[in-house]
């Protein structure tokens, strides 16, 4: 069977984009590194691709907002061929910048206009968080008449992965809107302390609305999050992995799994 196509796509300040293609080859799928000017340009094609990944890094220096330029250019430039990509039921991921872009282009939460209705926004802190953080999946009590995120399938109640951000504060525009997140189980992650407790600063290291780490859309195809999980695929990346030996795998592994699985099954 050949394996799934990811592109990765990249530009001017993205620089997580080869260890997030690392991540997916070592998933089962094979990845591409693609400037967005290939896509404009048409030198590269969308659909030719099964999954879309919007790594980390901070395009274009975030100097209108984190992610806003590059979030510009896929909804006003590559807008029909990202709605016929997520129309054929294809996947979408990103993480930390990758995230800031997926919401600023109304990818995430998700609507039929692009339309923004949810933002990241700088640190309650006002710096720059860099450290490893405890992640709550409350997914285990969603029901099943609601919707669960195909990319972390079977995944443990808590996991830890690293941040790195200084504009990872999740808020919705609205009461009504951070409701229907929760109503319809697209809240992925939240942070939270090592026992699952919902609380705040450092645990919670932006300020959050929620404790929000990360949200997929309605169909649990597409998710964001802010966690690096392609910096912890290998037990070693672990900062306690001499003293902790006991997984032979990094926690952030699953999610490229999950979503190389759903692909060769579905798309």
């Amino acid at each position: 069977m050949a394996r799934v196509k990811v592109c990765v796509l990249r530009t001017a300040g993205t620089n997580c984009d080869k260890e997030t293609a690392f991540a997916f080859d070592a998933a089962g799928g094979s990845a591409e590194l693609v400037h967005v000017n290939r896509l404009i340009s048409s030198e590269k094609y969308l659909k030719d691709y099964t999954i879309l990944a919007l790594p980390g890094g901070f395009t274009y220096g975030d100097d209108l907002g984190a992610g806003k330029v590059l979030a510009n250019e896929l909804r006003f430039k590559l807008g029909s061929e990202i709605k016929k990509f997520v129309a054929e039921g294809k996947l979408i991921i990103g993480i930390c910048n990758g995230f800031q872009i997926l919401v600023k282009a109304g990818l995430l939460p998700g609507n039929d206009e692009l339309k923004q209705t949810a933002s990241l926004i700088i640190n309650d802190s006002a710096k720059f968080e860099d450290r490893w953080v405890y992640l709550k999946s409350p997914g285990h009590q969603v029901t099943t008449s609601h919707v669960r995120c195909v990319w972390t399938k079977g995944f443990p109640e808590l996991i830890y992965l690293p941040v790195a951000h200084g504009e990872g504060k999740f808020i919705s525009e609205d009461k009504t809107t951070l409701a229907g997140l929760k109503e319809k189980g697209q809240i992925v992650f939240q942070y939270c302390d090592a026992k699952g407790a919902l609380t705040g600063y450092p645990d919670n290291p932006n300020g959050s609305m929620a404790n929000i780490a990360g949200i997929c859309d309605e169909t649990g195809r597409i998710l964001g999050l802010m966690p690096h999980p392609e910096r912890h695929v290998s037990a070693q990346q672990h900062p306690r992995w001499c003293r902790e030996k006991t997984k032979r795998t990094g926690e952030g592994l699953a999610i490229f799994q999950n979503g190389v699985a759903y692909a060769k099954k579905y798309l």
